[in-house]
């Protein structure tokens, strides 16, 4: 089994959908189940609604889990194992209550007199694990178990056979794996660290939706990090599935490039079905999504086309030295059947109001988009025709 686990103290950003990811899709080559854990344990940290929002966006990305469940469900689980551990004398009852230090006092003679007088007097202890350099806190003043141990303890009875994670919990790991010793679990657990991405820690995925990128150009981008040399550069999960090398993990610190994520979202739209890439611009229109699509010659993410387009449908600007003009041209087209083509629907203008040249093109062009200048207004007209009373407004 492998396991994703998270805490809901923050926004979900890329460091940790990378992990998300990348343990998935080993599940899923090993066709082995995949875990969810809400980290939960130090409630004082805890966001409301942290966790509903992990399990929303993991879903976004379509990482399904086999079994979900928040760390607080298991606690009498931890405390049990650690009153073990204390019988079988691999950890003792400390009135040295910093976690980071070791036990500067001989708490290590404490018997269980002293723990029931400890109770009792309502005096503040930890049990701490024996180790070889530094002892260190399982079970903290409140009863509760340190992230280590708590970690270390799910490990061991989900039966985790890997680990992905980052270099800087390697630490973490150390003691993890010394606990589960402890323990009497020797079932081999593999552990692979990955570089750093650079520059991202601030980056949430809450973020880069906000910036209007979609899900499958997110993932395709975290996972081309950790595979640069995949045989394709655009690519949906259930392809990386089929083809992703943990040995061509690279080994080396890697740069956020958001330019390089901004081509991969363009590429991604590009490929969204027309009728269902209109839905996110508040239409249910083929045309729309190919008009979309027009703009993503040049644009890259849903915030500029959505841009680009609520141009076109917004009210028009009537305030300019084409006003007049506009007016005219505005009230022929509400008087007018339909036209196929852009030439077709300038010949009756022309004919209708004597006007020509830069006086038909210049105010025609700023009612239909907004703009005194589109190159592109051939190939715009055929698609927002049917909404051309409302558009020339």
């Amino acid at each position: 089994m492998l396991r994703f686990a998270i805490s809901p103290i923050g926004d979900f950003n890329i460091n940790s959908l990378r992990i998300a990811i990348l343990n998935y899709i080993i599940a899923k080559q090993r066709n082995e189940q995949f875990l969810v854990r809400i980290d939960d344990i130090e409630q004082l940290k805890n966001i409301e609604g942290k966790d509903t929002e992990i399990m929303m966006i993991l879903e976004k990305f379509a990482i399904k889990h086999d079994t979900v469940y928040h760390q607080s469900e298991h606690l009498n689980i931890y405390q049990n194992l650690a009153i073990r551990l204390l019988k079988e004398k691999k950890a003792f009852i400390c009135k040295c209550t910093n976690e980071v230090d070791s036990c500067s006092k001989n708490c290590e003679n404490l018997n269980s007199e002293d723990y029931k007088k400890l109770q009792q007097n309502r005096e503040p202890f930890v049990i701490r694990l024996k180790e070889a350099k530094n002892d260190f806190v399982i079970i903290r003043t409140d009863n509760k178990p340190t992230h280590n141990f708590a970690t270390a303890c799910d490990d061991m009875l989900n039966g985790i056979t890997l680990v992905i994670t980052e270099e800087k919990y390697k630490s973490d790991i150390t003691k993890q794996i010394h606990i589960k010793s402890s323990l009497k679990y020797n079932e081999p657990t593999k552990y692979i660290y990955l570089s750093n991405i650079l520059n991202s820690n601030n980056i949430s995925i809450k973020w880069l939706f906000e910036e209007g990128f979609i899900p499958d150009a997110i993932l395709n981008y975290l996972i081309l990090l950790d595979n640069p040399k995949a045989k394709k550069e655009i690519f949906t999960l259930p392809e990386a599935i089929e083809w992703f090398d943990l040995d061509n993990i690279p080994k080396n610190n890697i740069e956020f490039d958001i330019e390089k994520l901004k081509y991969i979202n363009k590429e991604h739209l590009k490929r969204i079905d027309n009728k269902k890439l209109s839905t996110l611009f508040g239409f249910a229109d083929a045309d729309i999504g190919k008009l979309a699509k027009i703009y993503l010659t040049e644009l890259n993410t849903i915030n500029e086309l959505k841009t680009e387009i609520s141009s076109i449908f917004n009210p028009k600007n009537f305030d300019n030295i084409w006003q007049k003009e506009m007016r005219i041209i505005e009230n022929i087209i509400y008087n007018s059947p339909t036209f196929e083509t852009l030439d077709k629907l300038k010949e009756h203008i022309r004919k209708e109001s004597g006007l020509d040249n830069e006086k038909l093109s210049k105010p025609l062009t700023l009612l239909l988009t907004n703009k005194e200048n589109e190159p592109k207004l051939n190939e715009i007209y055929p698609l927002i025709k049917s909404y051309i009373l409302e558009v020339a407004s």
